[in-house]
C-alpha cells in the first residue's frame, strides 16, 4: 500500500523509528484493535479524487481540445472522455488488482489477481494511511488512485492528436495501462502497511525469549523488504535505491510525456507540419482547461497524503506557489525572447510548475517551491521551442516538452529541496510519526537515487511503448488515410463536428 515517500535507511535507524512510533502509536491500536477511518481523512480523500478527476474531464479535454485546429477539437475531446470511462471500467475489473493486489512470488514485479473484480473489498475493509493507527476506507482509496490511472494515458494523445485512429488510441490504451501503468503503479505505491509494521516492531520489543525475538524479527524483516520504490525499491532493480515522489512524477508525467514523444515519432508527422501554421483554434478554452486543471491539481498533490493534516497543508501551499511562479517565469522568458506575452505561454508555464512540483509537494518547502517552478519553465519553453524545432518531431501539444521534462526536472530537483538545509522536510522515517533522520541526508546519494527512478521509469515506458505502438500499428494501423487528417478527425472519426458554422 502507498506510504509516504522516504529514502531507504539503515536497520539501526529505521528500527529506532518503529521503536519511537510503536511507543506513540495509538493506544487502542497497541492494544491491537483495528483501527477506525478518521472521517475528516475520508472526506478530503473523497473530495480529492473529484477534483482529480476534474483534472481529466472537463480540464485536460478543453486544455487539449482548444489547442488543435477545429476540424479536430471534438476528436481530442471524445478521446479523453472515452480513455476516462475505459480506464474506469479497466480499472475495476483488473487494473486495482494488478497494481495492489498480492502478486505471490511475482510481487516485486505485478499485483495478483486476489482482487480482481473487487473481490475482499467492501465497505468495512480499509486501506493504511502514512501514520501508524490510521486508516483509510479502501473505497476511498480505491477511487483516489482510480482518477490517477484515468488521467495519465489521457495525457499521452496530446503529442500525436489531429492524426491517430480512434480505434487505434483505444486499443493501445488499453495495452498500454495493463502493461506498463499498472506494473510502474505497482513498484511505485504498492508497500508494507505502516501499522503491520509498528505492530511487528511492538512484538519485537515486547519479545522476552529468543524464539519469540527471533519470530517477530523474521516479520518485521518481511514486511520491511518490500516497502516499495519509494522507500528502497519493490522492483528488484530499484532495491536501495529509495528515490523520492511524493505524487506521481514518475509514475504519471514522465511515464506518460516519454510514451507521448515514442507514439508521435512512429506515427509521424502532421500533414503540413513544418511548412504551414497549425495554430490553436481556441486559446479561451484551453484557458479554460487550464484553470480547472490547477484547481484539480490540489487534490492531485495535496490528496496524495491520503490524510488531512500539516503535510497536506505543505502540499497545497507548494502546490500553489510553484505553478504561481512557473506561470510567471514562462511568461516572462517568453516576452524577452518573442518581444510578446502570449496567452498560450502563460498557461503552458502554470502546467509545467504543476508538474515539476508533482514529486516534491509534500517534501519540499515553499520557498524552494517557489524556485522550482521560477526554473521549469525556462527549460520546458526551450525544448517546445528550440530542441523540438531542431530535431523535427512532431509533438502536436507539447506533451513531452512539458510533461515528460517538467517531470524529470521535479524529479531531480526533489532531491535536493528535501535538504532541510533548504528548508524541505528532510529524510524522515517512513512510518510518519514526526522523527527526523536530517542527518541522514546525502546530496549526491539522492540525485543518484532520484536519476535512477528517472531512468527506469523511461526505459520501462519508452521501449514498453514503442513495442505497443508497433503492435497496435500491424493489427490496426496506427494513422488515419491522408484525406482523412486533410478533412479533420471529427467528421473521419465520428461523423460530427465540434462547431457547426
Amino acid at each position: 500500500m502507498r506510504l509516504r515517500p522516504t529514502r531507504s535507511l539503515s536497520m539501526a535507524s529505521t528500527l529506532s523509528g518503529f521503536a519511537i512510533a510503536a511507543s506513540v502509536a495509538d493506544s487502542a491500536f497497541a492494544a491491537g484493535n483495528a483501527p477506525t477511518p478518521n472521517p475528516g481523512d475520508t472526506a478530503w480523500l473523497l473530495v480529492s479524487a473529484a477534483l482529480v478527476l476534474l483534472m481529466s474531464i472537463p480540464g485536460l479535454a478543453l486544455f487539449y481540445g482548444g489547442l488543435v485546429r477545429s476540424k479536430n477539437a471534438l476528436s481530442v475531446l471524445t478521446q479523453t472522455f472515452a480513455i476516462v470511462a475505459l480506464v474506469g471500467v479497466l480499472w475495476t475489473v483488473y487494473g486495482y488488482s494488478l497494481a495492489f493486489g498480492d502478486g505471490g512470488s511475482l510481487n516485486n514485479y505485478i499485483g495478483g489477481f486476489n482482487k480482481l473484480l473487487l473481490k475482499g473489498v467492501d465497505a468495512s475493509t480499509n486501506a493504511p494511511t502514512f501514520t501508524p493507527g490510521h486508516v483509510i476506507p479502501e473505497y476511498a482509496y480505491f477511487v483516489f488512485q482510480m482518477t490517477f490511472a484515468m488521467i495519465t494515458p489521457a495525457l499521452i494523445i496530446g503529442a500525436f492528436a489531429e492524426r491517430i485512429k480512434f480505434s487505434a488510441a483505444f486499443v493501445f490504451i488499453i495495452l498500454w495501462v495493463t502493461f506498463i501503468y499498472f506494473p510502474i503503479a505497482h513498484w511505485v505505491w504498492a508497500a508494507a502497511d505502516p501499522n503491520a509494521v509498528v505492530d511487528a516492531a511492538t512484538k519485537l520489543a515486547a519479545a522476552t525469549t529468543e524464539e519469540a525475538k527471533a519470530a517477530a524479527q523474521a516479520e518485521l524483516d518481511t514486511l520491511t523488504s518490500s516497502v516499495g520504490w519509494i522507500s528502497g525499491g519493490l522492483a528488484p532493480w530499484m532495491k536501495g535505491v529509495g528515490a523520492l515522489d511524493f505524487a506521481g512524477g514518475t509514475v504519471v508525467h514522465i511515464n506518460a510525456g516519454i510514451a507521448g514523444l515514442v507514439g508521435a515519432l512512429i506515427i509521424g508527422k502532421r500533414i503540413g507540419y513544418g511548412r504551414e501554421a497549425l495554430p490553436p483554434h481556441s486559446l479561451t478554452l484551453s484557458m479554460v482547461g487550464a484553470s480547472l486543471l490547477w484547481v484539480g491539481w490540489f487534490g492531485f498533490n495535496a490528496g496524495s497524503n491520503l490524510e488531512a493534516n500539516g503535510t497536506t497543508a505543505l502540499a497545497f501551499v507548494n502546490t500553489m506557489v510553484a505553478t504561481a511562479g512557473a506561470a510567471l517565469s514562462w511568461l516572462l522568458a517568453e516576452w524577452a525572447v518573442k518581444g510578446k506575452p502570449s496567452l498560450l505561454g502563460l498557461i503552458s508555464g502554470a502546467v509545467a510548475g504543476l508538474v515539476a512540483v508533482t514529486p516534491a509537494s509534500g517534501l519540499a518547502g515553499p520557498i524552494g517551491s517557489l524556485v522550482l517552478g521560477l526554473i521549469v519553465s525556462p527549460i520546458s519553453l526551450l525544448f517546445v521551442s528550440k530542441v523540438k524545432n531542431f530535431f523535427g518531431y512532431d509533438d502536436s501539444l507539447d506533451v513531452f516538452g512539458v510533461h515528460a521534462i517538467g517531470g524529470i526536472t521535479g524529479a531531480l530537483a526533489t532531491g535536493i529541496l528535501v535538504s532541510p538545509d533548504l528548508g524541505g522536510v528532510g529524510i524522515t522515517d517512513y512510518t510518519n510519526i514526526g522523527e527526523s533522520f536530517a542527518g541522514k541526508y546525502d546530496l549526491v546519494a539522492q540525485l543518484t537515487a532520484q536519476g535512477t527512478a528517472v531512468v527506469a521509469t523511461l526505459l520501462w515506458s519508452g521501449v514498453g511503448s514503442a513495442i505497443l505502438y508497433k503492435i497496435v500499428d500491424i493489427v490496426i494501423g496506427l494513422r488515419v488515410a491522408p484525406d482523412q487528417e486533410r478533412e479533420g478527425l471529427d467528421i473521419a472519426d465520428h461523423g460530427e463536428r465540434a462547431y457547426n458554422y
